[in-house]
């Protein structure tokens, strides 16, 4: 069964049971690209605008109570999820997202004609333009919407990332006396602790936290009330002071007008910005994601020297081989993350005249960013993090034959003398330790200064 409806281009069939109209099935003509519908967090956030701005309408007296109040219920039904399956555009669409806003306002307008007793599709009582779209227009809500679907996606990674950053710190804490060879260049360098580059993992993550918080916040001031090129043509002239108050009811965030309306619809900085704060997050992960695979590596040909907890078998054909596939994972979601980054960056410097075009793709990227690691990162935190082991043995005797040690007598014998020894060490494949004590360098007392007790079994 279909219905017939016609907006300024012609007609079309409709499915007589969808609560969309005309112009999402144009759309859906238009964009089969990738199968992706707009996210459940971003479909909220939208209803959430609308609801907002239809309030707003009601208190300025652009729209009747009666159509009005209908709106407002079709609108608190779509938050229940009950229209889920309406939003049917791809994430991959016209530019500015008018696709999936005419989406939003056409399956909104087919409800709230229901509750007016009347049939879907029959927009005489009620229009998808005309009533819920009052004030409005792509170009503001749009964005304003992708804004408010970032920031609640955002705290719930700033949450699992501040758990995560506990987590490494609660590892440096256990490995604090678990000394060994550090490495520059992937060589043999000073001494640490294990304790060190654990509880440094943490306060890199602590660091990336708060670059995406500060980037989160620039996210509260929206383009909300600027409507096409931000006049705010055909709006009322406290529309976006109305709409912005219930939107901060409705939200609980401290959103902000525009500084500057046109601004605010030209330029998308403050999503490229905060696409930006996760690359860099992506960077530290994967950094940190690789470190535990060389440290893990093994269990006889590599180093060894922590050991990750074993959450699955690693292959198809080598029996008993276990993989660091948590980390691996971790790798996999920074380098989607950092790929995100590249179409935002790209988005971002698309921008033309009056209007940034490419939000939708802006958007549905940074969403899919935060998805991926809001996701794992608990995952990655209990499953891996919580369970790792350090190999004081196996930290013990690289720490013992680490040339390096040489570098702490320099103060003594001078930089020449103590590279001398190194090298040394290096041919005999002795301690320096027992080296320098040989050749009477050093007395025992100074060795066990210097480079720690000697670890022999006597």
């Amino acid at each position: 069964m279909v219905r017939i409806e016609q907006d300024s281009l012609g007609e079309r069939e409709v499915p007589d049971d969808a609560y969309y109209g005309i112009e999402t099935v144009r759309a859906c003509e238009n964009f089969p690209v990738s199968r992706l519908r707009e996210p459940p967090e971003f479909v909220r956030a939208y209803l959430l605008v609308k609801k907002a701005a239809a309030q707003a309408n009601i208190d300025l007296r652009v729209l009747d109570t009666v159509r009005g109040k209908a709106i407002l219920q079709a609108a608190d039904e779509a938050l229940t999820g009950r229209f889920d399956d309406q939003f049917v555009v791809d994430i991959f669409q016209a530019g500015a997202g008018t696709s999936f806003h005419m989406n939003i306002n056409e399956v909104l307008a087919n409800r709230a004609i229901e509750i007016l007793g009347k049939k879907r599709g029959d927009y005489a009582p009620l229009s998808p333009h005309d009533h819920v779209n009052a004030g409005q227009s792509t170009n503001d809500t749009f964005p304003t919407a992708s804004h408010i679907a970032i920031i609640g996606m955002a705290d719930d990674l700033l949450t699992s990332l501040q758990e995560l950053a506990a987590s490494f710190e609660a590892k440096g804490q256990e490995f604090a006396g678990m000394k060994k060879s550090g490495r520059t260049h992937l060589m043999d360098a000073l001494p640490l602790t294990l304790g060190n580059e654990f509880r440094a993992y943490g306060a890199a993550l602590r660091k990336a936290a708060e670059r995406i918080r500060q980037r989160r916040d620039d996210l509260l001031e929206v383009a909300l009330g600027g409507t096409a090129t931000g006049t705010g043509a055909n709006s009322h002239p406290d529309f976006r002071s109305q709409a912005l108050k219930n939107l901060r009811k409705l939200t609980g965030l401290a959103l902000k007008e525009a500084e500057d309306t046109f601004e605010a619809l030209q330029s998308r900085s403050t999503m490229a910005a905060f696409s930006g704060a996760l690359r860099e997050l992506a960077f530290d992960l994967v950094r940190i994601a690789n470190d535990l695979r060389l440290l893990s590596s093994g269990p006889v040909t590599g180093l060894g020297e922590i050991t990750l907890p074993p959450v699955q078998p690693g292959s198809s054909i080598m029996a008993g081989k276990v993989n660091p596939v948590m980390a691996e994972c971790l790798d996999m979601v920074a380098f989607q993350v950092i790929g995100n980054d590249t179409t935002v960056a790209l988005a971002a410097q698309a921008g033309q005249i009056d209007l940034n075009v490419m939000t939708p793709v802006m958007t549905a990227n940074i969403l899919q960013s935060l998805t991926l690691l809001k996701n794992f990162i608990p995952v990655f935190t209990t499953r891996c993090v919580a369970g790792i082991t350090g190999d004081e043995e196996r930290l013990q005797g690289y720490l013992q034959n680490n040339p390096m040690l040489a570098t702490l007598l320099a103060p003594k014998i001078g930089y020449a003398r103590a590279a001398d020894i190194a090298r040394e060490a290096q041919e005999k494949k002795i301690a320096v330790r027992e080296l320098v004590l040989q050749k009477g360098l050093v007395t025992e007392e100074e060795a066990t200064r210097l480079f720690g007790p000697s670890g022999r079994k006597d």
